[in-house]
C-alpha cells in the first residue's frame, strides 16, 4: 500500500491530462496546472480538455488550476511541461516545494544549451526534491481512454520507487520499477529524434525494410549514448527505451513521426509544424543530441542526420545518401 493520496500535475497538454486521468482512476486526488485559461475552464466546467484531448470525458475528480502554488500541498508531483521549458517551470515552482517532495519527470528531451537531461535540470532547479522518471511506450490518447499501457518508473530510492509505483498504477496503467534514471531518460529523449527519421523514411516511401533498419540501428545509437552517459544497457532495452522507440517510430499518431512524415513528403519544417498545438520534442532535442554525441565521442549518424536536416544544412535526399554510403562495419 502507499501513503500517497494526492498528486499535482504540472502541464495541461495531452500527456499531462492523460496522466491526471489515469491517476484519478487509480484513486488519487488530482490537481492539474495548465497555463492556458481555456484548458482550466474546460476541465473544470465540462470535464474535458477540449484543446488537447477533445471528445474524452475526464474523471470529475480531476481539478484544474492556473497557478503553480495550488500544487504545493500535493504528496508528489508529475512534471509534464515541454522539456525545453522544464527549467523555467521548475525554477518558478521551487520555493513551493517541501523538502523531500518526490517530483516525477514525465517529459523527454535534452536541454538545449546546457545539454543536460531533465534530472540534472531538476537537481539544479529544485535540489530539495527527490527525483524519479516516468517513461515508456504510451500515447496520451490511449492512456486517457484507459487502454492497457506499460511504462518504466525509475527511482534511485527503491522504497520511494515502490510507493510511487503503487500510487500511479491504475487498472490499465502498469508501471515497472527501475533504479536507473539515466537509462530511463536517454531512451525517452533519443527516441523522439529517431522517430523523425522514421517519419522521413515513410514520407519518402523507402519501404518497411528501411523502416526496420532505422529502428534497429537507431536503437544501437540510443544504447551507445545511454551507456556513455552512465546508464545501463538493460534499462535502454526495456519499456523506456526499446519499447518507446518501437511505438514512437511506428505510428503517425506520434507527433515526432508526423513531423518526419511531412519532411519526407517535401514540406518545410515550418509547414510541418504549422498549426500544431502539441510539442514535437525531437525537433528541439535534435540539435542538443548532436552536440551531446560530439561531446561524448559517440557514433550516432542517424541522430546527426536528423539534426542536420532540421537545421537546413542538408536536404532529405542528401541525408539518405550519406547514411547509405557510410563505410561498411560490423554490427554492434
Amino acid at each position: 500500500m502507499t501513503d500517497f493520496t494526492s498528486v499535482g500535475v504540472i502541464g495541461g497538454g495531452a500527456w499531462g491530462t492523460a496522466l491526471a486521468q489515469s491517476c484519478a482512476r487509480g484513486g488519487l486526488a488530482v490537481t492539474i496546472q495548465a497555463r492556458e485559461p481555456e484548458v482550466v475552464e474546460s476541465i473544470n466546467a465540462r470535464h474535458e480538455n477540449e484543446a488537447f484531448l477533445p471528445g474524452v470525458k475526464l474523471d470529475p475528480g480531476v481539478r484544474a488550476v492556473a497557478e503553480l502554488d495550488d500544487l504545493a500541498g500535493a504528496d508528489f508531483i508529475l512534471a509534464v511541461p515541454p522539456a525545453q521549458h522544464m527549467r523555467s517551470v521548475l525554477t518558478a515552482f521551487a520555493s513551493m516545494v517541501r523538502e523531500g517532495t518526490p517530483i516525477v519527470l514525465c517529459s523527454k528531451g535534452v536541454e538545449r544549451g546546457t545539454l543536460k537531461l531533465m534530472t540534472e535540470v531538476l537537481a539544479e532547479a529544485v535540489p530539495q526534491a527527490r527525483p524519479a522518471v516516468l517513461s515508456g511506450p504510451s500515447f496520451a490518447a490511449d492512456v486517457v481512454r484507459g487502454l492497457p499501457t506499460a511504462v518504466t518508473l525509475a527511482c534511485p530510492d527503491c522504497d520511494l520507487g515502490e510507493r510511487l509505483v503503487q500510487a500511479v498504477a491504475a487498472p490499465t496503467f502498469r508501471p515497472y520499477l527501475a533504479d536507473d534514471l539515466i537509462g530511463a531518460e536517454v531512451g525517452g529523449a533519443i527516441k523522439n529524434v529517431l522517430a523523425i527519421a522514421c517519419g522521413i523514411s515513410e514520407g519518402r516511401g523507402l519501404g518497411k525494410s528501411a523502416h526496420a533498419g532505422l529502428i534497429t540501428r537507431g536503437f544501437a545509437e540510443m544504447t551507445r549514448i545511454g551507456v556513455a552517459l552512465g546508464g545501463q544497457a538493460e534499462t535502454v532495452a526495456g519499456l523506456c527505451g526499446l519499447g518507446d522507440l518501437v511505438l514512437t517510430c511506428s505510428s503517425p499518431q506520434s507527433r515526432n513521426m508526423s513531423v518526419g512524415l511531412a519532411l519526407g513528403q517535401g514540406l518545410t519544417l515550418y509547414q510541418a509544424l504549422e498549426g500544431k498545438r502539441s510539442v514535437a520534442e525531437g525537433v528541439d532535442s535534435a540539435p542538443a543530441v548532436r552536440q551531446l554525441v560530439e561531446q561524448l565521442g559517440v557514433e550516432a549518424p542517424i541522430c546527426e542526420a536528423v539534426a542536420a536536416i532540421l537545421a537546413g544544412e542538408i536536404d532529405v535526399d542528401q541525408a539518405i545518401d550519406g547514411l547509405l554510403n557510410r563505410p561498411l562495419k560490423t554490427e554492434r
